[in-house]
C-alpha cells in the first residue's frame, strides 16, 4: 500500500492524478465524496496560493536585502559618528554616555600559562614511552607544551619536543637508562612552572 505524500510538491501531484483519473474513469468511479468538478477547484485555490507565496517569498527576500543594506549604512555612519566622538571628548566616559557609548577597554596583558598536572607514564617499551599529563587550571591559554628529558635526578633538562595535546608517544628514547619527564607550559608571556616528573627504563 502507498503512503500518503509527505512533501508538498507530492501532495499536489498526487491531487492533479486523483482529479484526472476521476475525470477520465467516471464508469469505475461514479460517486466519489467530493465530486471532481468541486476538487479541481480546491486543487486550483491550492496552485493560487502557492504562486501567491512564491511571489510574496520574493518580494520578501529583495525587502531583506534592501534592510540589509539600509542597516550597514546606518552602521557606517554610526562608527564614523563614535569615533569623532571618542576624540572629540578624549575618550571621556562621562561625556561619552550621552552618545549611549563608552571608551574601549585597553586589552588586558596576557599572563604566562600555569602548570601542567598529573603527568603520567601511561605505557613505555624498548626505546618508547607514552605520557599523559593535564591542562593547567590557572593561568594564560597555553600555546604549546616543552616536553623535557633528563637522566634521572641529574644533568640539565634538554627538550625533547613541542607538543600541542595533553597526550605523546616519544620515540627513539635513550635504552639502558632511567629517563625522568617534565612538562613546560609555554606562551607568548612565558613559561609556566614545570610539572610533576616521571622515571622510564626504556
Amino acid at each position: 500500500m502507498r503512503r500518503f505524500p509527505r512533501r508538498e510538491a507530492e501532495v499536489a501531484e498526487l491531487a492533479r492524478q486523483i482529479v484526472a483519473g476521476l475525470i477520465e474513469n467516471p464508469d469505475d468511479f461514479p460517486s466519489p465524496p467530493i465530486p471532481p468538478g468541486e476538487f479541481q477547484k480546491a486543487l486550483d485555490s491550492y496552485q493560487e496560493a502557492y504562486f501567491e507565496t512564491v511571489e510574496a517569498r520574493a518580494a520578501l527576500a529583495k525587502a531583506v536585502k534592501a534592510k540589509d543594506e539600509t542597516l550597514r549604512n546606518l552602521i557606517r555612519g554610526m562608527k564614523l559618528e563614535l569615533r569623532y566622538a571618542e576624540y572629540a571628548v578624549n575618550h571621556n566616559n562621562s561625556k561619552l554616555r550621552a552618545l549611549g557609548w563608552r571608551k574601549r577597554k585597553e586589552p588586558s596583558p596576557m599572563l604566562p600559562p600555569g602548570q601542567a598536572t598529573n603527568l603520567e607514564v601511561k605505557r613505555e617499551g624498548p626505546g618508547w614511552v607514552s605520557l599523559d599529563w593535564k591542562k593547567p587550571k590557572d593561568g594564560g591559554p597555553v600555546a604549546f607544551y616543552l616536553v623535557m628529558v633528563r637522566h634521572h635526578g641529574k644533568g640539565d633538562w634538554r627538550e625533547a619536543c613541542r607538543h600541542f595535546e595533553t597526550e605523546i608517544v616519544l620515540k627513539e628514547q635513550e635504552r639502558g637508562v632511567e629517563l625522568e619527564y617534565c612538562i613546560v607550559t609555554v606562551n607568548k608571556a612565558g613559561e609556566g612552572l614545570p610539572s610533576n616528573a616521571v622515571t622510564a627504563l626504556l
